[in-house]
């Protein structure tokens, strides 16, 4: 293969030349477009202008397939060129075998895509056989429906039904005491919230980045329904042979853009420190499992960050891909991620099964791109919604430790969801 890019005279935002590319596509009969939004691939976003996305059932060939890259015989770095866009759901490493309503993976090839660089600049790259001509057709169709203004369309939500706080109080006390008798040290307990959806779910994702400008932001959708995700969290990124996670443990309420102490709280409580330093230990543990000895490192520990509605602790682990391992090995040893499990991990899925009463579908699993040129990226599948049909859910949830407080716990599920139930409560008129 190789890469076939150009700079299009345009000065779209991602989220409105999200909007136009999904008018085009329906207008054509089209696949719809899948996005990344925020902190991708060093670019602020890259967009898959139509992508058919298949279901897979089965998780050691969800992990396989973004391993299958072409040679690309001129890349050039910091391009992405296509790749394959898809998710992999919690569900396909729930003890119980239980299924949400979406597939337990999709993916799909793109061969061309729109990048946008940190300058604002939109590249439509491509990936074609060496010995064919520029695909100027696509490059037509890409201009054409950038061109076109969009249909203007948006959604319409219910309000969305949260269980009862007591049923979440008891899943906590409950891994509380797990964790007194010594079965484990952390564990993520989440929750389910649901509601009726209709409408657009790119309208949704387009207007959810303009609003709440999340780092790892993705939206995927099909026939079979769609995911829109407003992640602040980076599950993978491996570029050549390095390979990073950056988990995220720890929360409080972030009232406004300036830091408004819950910030330099958050940093001195033994709660959250607590939390973040074993999963970081756990991440490490992970790469460790498929990373050159001696490689893994943690460059980064308990640094704050904001995110829509919070502040969170974040820390980065990183390390070299041991030779002769592909990502569907990276993927293999690291899925579901440690931040939304636990530690032990197997112990905190066992006990997840048995807390929560309902499967967590997409939620808390990963959604991204494999790139030939650029890599793997992974978010965490959090603040993320999953629509299908006529009805959408939004997962929500914590890390439990000893010190947890029940009631604590829910505020937090509540502060978390605050800025995406609001989003779906006031779509643009």
């Amino acid at each position: 293969m190789r890469l076939v890019r150009r700079v299009l005279d345009t000065d779209l935002t991602p989220e409105r030349a999200l909007s136009r590319l999904a008018t085009s596509a329906t207008a054509r009969g089209a696949a719809p477009p899948a996005a990344l939004c925020g902190e991708w691939f060093g670019a602020r976003a890259v967009i898959a202008p139509s992508l058919e996305l298949t279901p897979v059932s089965d998780a050691a060939a969800a992990f396989a397939i973004p391993a299958r890259q072409p040679e690309v015989a001129d890349a050039v770095p910091g391009a992405v060129g296509g790749g394959w866009f898809g998710y992999l759901s919690y569900d396909l490493a729930d003890p119980a075998k239980r299924s949400g309503a979406l597939p337990p993976a999709v993916w799909g090839w793109a061969d061309h895509v729109l990048r946008w660089d940190t300058d604002g600049r939109c590249w439509f790259e491509a990936l074609v056989p060496v010995d064919a001509p520029d695909p100027l057709g696509l490059l037509s169709t890409v201009e054409s429906a950038l061109a076109t203004p969009g249909a203007g369309e948006t959604w319409s939500a219910g309000p969305m039904n949260r269980p009862l706080p007591s049923a979440h109080h008891q899943a906590v006390k409950s891994c509380v005491h797990e964790i007194e008798a010594g079965e484990l040290f952390q564990a993520n307990i989440c929750c389910r919230f649901t509601g009726t959806f209709a409408g657009s779910a790119t309208a949704l994702f387009a207007e959810g980045v303009r609003r709440l400008a999340p780092r790892r932001a993705a939206h995927l959708a099909g026939d079979w329904g769609a995911v829109v995700s407003f992640s602040p969290e980076l599950f993978l990124a491996r570029h050549g042979r390095s390979v990073r996670s950056t988990p995220i443990k720890g929360t409080l309420p972030r009232r406004g853009p300036a830091d408004d102490g819950n910030a330099q709280r958050l940093r001195e409580s033994t709660k959250d420190v607590a939390e973040n330093v074993m999963i970081t230990d756990l991440v490490r543990n992970d790469l460790g499992r498929v990373c050159a000895v001696g490689s893994v490192t943690v460059p980064d520990l308990l640094t704050v960050r904001p995110a829509p509605g919070v502040w969170h602790l974040e820390s980065t682990v990183e390390g070299e891909l041991a030779r002769g391992l592909d990502d569907a090995g990276l993927l293999a040893a690291t899925f579901p991620p440690g931040s939304v499990t636990g530690a032990p991990k197997i112990r905190a899925l066992d006990l997840i099964a048995g807390l929560e009463p309902d499967a967590r579908g997409v939620y808390t699993g990963a959604i991204g791109c494999a790139s030939p040129i650029a890599g793997l990226e992974l978010n965490v599948a959090i603040r993320t919604f999953e629509i299908h049909r006529d009805t959408i859910a939004l997962g929500v949830g914590g890390g439990i430790t000893a010190d947890s407080d029940a009631e604590a716990e829910w505020q937090e599920c509540l502060h978390k969801s605050a800025p995406l139930t609001k989003l779906l409560a006031t779509p643009p008129r």
